[in-house]
């Protein structure tokens, strides 16, 4: 097997890593009934999931760093393993959560460490475009995990689709074995290193603006199907069909991002699209009991400005610290997933507090906060700047 080739096989097991991450969420309501517990309670997997691999993932690298790259993703393949076992043999939804964390931790460990290795693959000068490939690998189990973990779990249970998952990362374990060489680690950054650039304050807001944009984006994404029945509730074999159009709209965003940020400047495209994440969600509030179709296509416009932001806001960090771009782009990660954890918490609180109508709302407050908080960036990146002339 050519090189080339690893690359796509290292592609499609990031998609079936990411199915792990992301096919819950369109079955959240079946697993919250299998468990018996409410939708709120099951919406807490997301947020375990998230916080095992924003703090898991660093720890295990930083502590597995002579370990060549082969057994680092074999070991996070075994991990994923592990995960899935405890869900579906252990009984209870302790375990649940505690399977759901192990996940977390197997899916950051497996994807950080793909991306190394698609580079090394490579050849000069196409390094980019190989990572970028594991990238759309794990951003497409977003399009096509979601509607898929709802199908397979309307026609044969919540469970089937971590039977597939985990036969599939079975074989995909073998796969790596055979055909990926043992490739020196380069090493993995101390957490001292890591954290020091959270001194620096240009740095430590922005990345606070992607904490506040994900919380936003977790809110609504975490518990987006049972917001869907509840504003279509005779519509169920449809359900799959939207969660697939905005994740679609997930992958027209990522594109966007960069386009926009090289014809109109990272400024305008950071803040225009926190601002149509509030206005849509803000309009989703006022129009879901009278449309279902409006309402479709402003969560569908919502994603787009969504993950317009991923993109750009990576540039806008690596262009703050040119010298420590890996580093930052790792923080900026654990800050995602944090953010995905914060927001599925406080969705919970709404849902089981409040209403599931309520978390538009919400989560439109969170972009407003974002937006504020990157002015105060832009406004502190002027004056440093100001200062140094």
């Amino acid at each position: 097997m050519n090189n080339t080739w690893k690359i796509y096989m290292l592609t499609l097991i990031s998609f079936i890593v990411g199915t792990s991450q992301f096919s819950i969420v369109g079955m959240l309501d079946k697993v919250a009934a299998s468990a018996g517990v409410s939708v709120s309670s099951a919406g807490q997997l997301v947020t375990v999931f998230a916080l095992g691999n924003a703090v898991g993932t660093p720890l295990v690298m930083v502590a597995t760093a002579k370990m060549n790259q082969r057994k680092q993703l074999l070991m996070a393949l075994a991990i994923i393993l592990v995960g899935i076992v405890t869900m579906l043999a252990l009984p209870g939804f302790g375990f649940l959560m505690a399977s759901r964390v192990i996940l977390g931790v197997g899916t950051g460990v497996f994807v950080v460490t793909a991306y190394g290795i698609a580079a090394k693959l490579a050849p000069p000068g196409r390094q980019g475009g190989a990572m970028s490939n594991v990238a759309m690998g794990f951003s497409s189990s977003l399009v096509f995990g979601v509607p898929l973990g709802r199908m397979v779990a309307a026609a044969f249970g919540w469970k089937m689709i971590f039977w597939a998952i985990g036969l599939l990362s079975l074989l995909a374990t073998f796969a790596v074995a055979r055909a990926i060489p043992a490739m020196e680690g380069e090493g993995a950054v101390p957490l001292g290193k890591r954290f020091a650039l959270l001194k620096q304050p240009r740095i430590m807001v922005t990345l606070g603006v992607t904490f506040f944009v994900f919380i936003g984006f977790s809110i609504v994404d975490t518990y987006i199907t049972p917001f869907l029945k509840a504003v279509m509730p005779t519509m169920e074999r449809e359900i799959s069909i939207i969660l697939m159009t905005l994740g679609i709209g997930s992958l027209i965003g990522s594109r966007l991002g960069g386009f926009l940020a090289d014809r109109i400047g990272k400024v305008r495209t950071l803040l225009g699209s926190m601002a149509v994440q509030a206005l849509t969600l803000a309009l989703v509030s006022t129009v879901s009991a009278s449309s279902v179709l409006i309402t479709v296509m402003l969560l569908m416009l919502w994603e787009i400005a969504c993950w317009t932001f991923g993109p750009t806001q990576n540039f806008n960090l690596v262009s703050l610290a040119p010298e420590a771009s890996g580093i930052v782009l790792s923080l900026n990660s654990s800050f995602v997933q944090l953010g995905f954890a914060a927001g599925a918490g406080i969705g919970g609180i709404v849902v089981g507090g409040w209403s599931i109508m309520e978390i538009t709302w919400i989560s439109a407050v969170s972009a407003v906060i974002a937006a504020v908080v990157a002015v105060f960036s832009f406004g502190l990146a002027r004056s440093l700047s100001s200062a140094r002339g």
